[in-house]
């Protein structure tokens, strides 16, 4: 699968990256067939300013999430957290 990353208005460190790449390459354990997932980056002027947006291409259909937090981090683990639960959805209503 590939995570591919862009970054808005700012450059992301190698840190940040591998840390999406460790994070996100775990959804395979929930929908094994992902073709490639996009991950944007950007800044927000409100006191939660950083935003994750996250784009699953699996055959058929796309989920997008997105979030805002404090770093962007969390906001890639909150992203996660729902990415889990949609992917295991449409999985069983792909094979029912």
């Amino acid at each position: 699968m590939e995570i591919k990353v862009q970054s808005i208005k700012f450059n992301a460190d190698q840190k940040l990256l591998d840390f999406i790449d460790k994070k996100l390459g775990k959804i395979t354990k929930y929908y094994e067939d992902v073709i490639r997932t996009e991950v944007i980056l950007s800044l927000l002027a409100d006191p939660q300013n950083k935003n994750v947006k996250v784009r699953v291409l699996i055959p058929g259909s796309e989920i997008v999430v997105e979030r805002n937090a404090e770093t962007f981090e969390s906001a890639v683990v909150d992203c996660l957290g729902v990415l889990k639960d949609q992917l295991v959805s449409a999985k069983e209503k792909r094979f029912k």
